[in-house]
């Protein structure tokens, strides 16, 4: 009889071991899987930041040397699109709340949404 007892102890202590070791290689793949969403994410975003500033740099160039042009002084058009650009940034600042929400959200259902597995 206890030498029964003894083999349902071992036999739990070693499906213990094995549910603890499955479990962590369950946790180091989420882990993995989470870090790899995030570096895809931010190296996408970081390269999409990239093209839009570079395109907003010559469509703003664009734009000053057209105003320069219309005035016929260029530095009244770099004026005028640094002005629009600071109205832009104090109009953004005011609403980062209103903007920070969302993004928190979106961010929280790309990096929590276990769907597409």
């Amino acid at each position: 009889m206890f030498g029964k007892i003894k083999e349902n102890l071992n036999n739990i202590q070693d499906q213990t071991k094995e549910y603890v070791e499955n479990s962590l290689e369950y946790y180091k793949l989420w882990v993995f899987k989470l870090i790899t969403r995030s570096a895809s994410s931010l190296l996408k975003v970081a390269l999409m930041g990239m093209f839009l500033v570079m395109v907003l740099v010559f469509l703003s160039i664009a734009g000053a040397l057209a105003i320069g042009y219309a005035l016929d002084n260029f530095v009244y058009g770099f004026l005028i699109v640094g002005g629009i650009y600071l109205v832009l940034s104090i109009v953004v600042y005011n609403l980062k709340n209103r903007i920070e929400v969302p993004i928190i959200r979106l961010f929280s259902d790309i990096f929590y949404n276990d769907d597409e597995d």
